[in-house]
């Protein structure tokens, strides 16, 4: 039902499961209040001094911004102590976040990037969080106990702060957004069940890198350009944000198909996007959107993760598009 609180819509989800303890209910509910002092901190921009480089990079090799390490402290500080988790990883981190012994531990873990899209700050476009829960085998996790394949995961989210601060949700039963109402300070339920057409007129790449890219993506992106007068059924738009956030969630709201492939400058790492912190949640949702996600030749889901920060191609969208370029790759 339209208008309900967050709160409210993952409790009447929490009674259809047999069994169910409410655990991740208020892990999610943790989740949400996280990125509520985000989206404020991120709101503040240059008042707050938020805009600023502090001179130092990631464990990507990414210079960070004052927001990042801002988002990522606040990220950690709000769920340490909820007693739902064994462990965290964030992408800002080199190593996984153990949870203080001075607090309890919860049966998940946690993977999350906290500011995704950071590159835009500055020019004031949408950026967001993204966040993967993941079952924990103990509540002493490893690093190893992270590398679980996105079919494992048991809730996966991201939230946008744009125009709107709109969080994006999905616990294995369809996908749902909610946005924020500033005026009672809650998250309320604004659009159900979310499916992606299979169908596309419209795709999102960074362009400059074709010289780059593989054959197959190479002779896909030339087909959507040349557009009927190239032997395609219609003419294609084309869009970039350099946001994955923003690029999910238009492909979310009116299909489209999103990618970042594979090309000669990204071999040695990869791919470009992190499988457990971007790639994984993503897809999750966009299947249970009814879309489909591929790095070309796999499916992102069924990887079987060799490392917390492992990057991968990532092709994602409407079901039709996608499985076009798979074919291509095959």
């Amino acid at each position: 039902m339209k208008g309900q609180r967050l709160a409210q819509f993952l409790s009447q989800e929490q009674r259809k499961i047999p069994g169910a303890t409410g655990e991740l209910t208020m892990l999610l509910n943790d989740i949400a209040a996280a990125c509520k002092a985000i989206g404020h901190e991120v709101n503040r921009g240059a008042l707050a001094g938020n805009l600023e480089t502090v001179g130092s990079e990631n464990v990507q090799g990414e210079v960070q911004k004052k927001l990042d390490v801002v988002s990522n402290e606040i990220f950690i500080r709000s769920m340490e102590w909820t007693g739902h988790l064994a462990g965290m990883a964030s992408e800002e981190n080199e190593e996984i976040i153990p949870i203080p012994s001075k607090y309890p531990r919860g049966k998940y873990l946690l993977c999350f990037d906290p500011l995704d899209g950071s590159g835009n700050i500055e020019v004031n476009l949408s950026i967001g969080t993204i966040f993967s829960i993941l079952p924990a085998p103990n509540d002493n996790p490893k690093t190893e106990d992270f590398l679980q394949p996105g079919t494992r995961q048991v809730a996966a989210g991201f939230c946008i702060y744009g125009p709107t601060t709109i969080m994006v949700l999905t616990t294995g039963n369809g996908v749902n957004a909610f946005t924020l109402d500033r005026d009672v300070g809650d998250f309320l339920l604004t659009h159900s069940n979310i499916r992606i057409p299979e169908d596309t007129a419209e795709f999102a790449i960074n362009m400059s890198n074709h010289r780059f890219w593989e054959e197959p993506m190479r002779r896909y992106i030339d087909e959507c350009v040349k557009g009927k007068a190239g032997g395609r059924e219609k003419d294609f738009n084309m869009r970039w944000l350099a946001s994955m956030v923003a690029e999910v969630y238009r492909v979310l709201m009116r299909g489209g198909l999103f990618t970042y492939p594979m090309d000669e400058k990204l071999k040695q790492k990869g791919g470009r996007l992190r499988l457990l912190y971007e790639a994984n949640p993503m897809s999750f949702i966009v299947e249970q959107a009814g879309g489909m996600a591929s790095t070309g030749r796999q499916r992102i889901l069924e990887i079987q993760p060799t490392g917390i920060h492992q990057r991968v191609p990532v092709i994602l969208g409407s079901r039709n598009e996608v499985a076009r370029v798979v074919s291509y790759h095959q």
